[in-house]
């Protein structure tokens, strides 16, 4: 059960890592307009949700 928690909160982490680094959604100025400010927002808060969640998991897992 240990292995799953953690593979599990190490996942929430890196896709909630890579939410909040692509939440502007803007390609480098190499495509179309990126997200507005709200949109943008939204995705950080979300992917400090998962974020957190996922170290909240794999604290747990390790009875920390």
């Amino acid at each position: 059960m240990k292995t799953a928690g953690f593979i599990l909160g190490g996942t929430m982490i890196a896709l909630g890592m890579m939410a909040i680094a692509g939440s502007a959604g803007d390609c480098d100025g190499k495509c179309g307009p990126g997200n507005d400010l709200s949109t943008m927002l939204m995705i950080v808060f979300w992917g400090m949700v998962s974020v957190g969640l996922g170290g909240l998991i794999c604290a747990k897992t390790n009875n920390i």
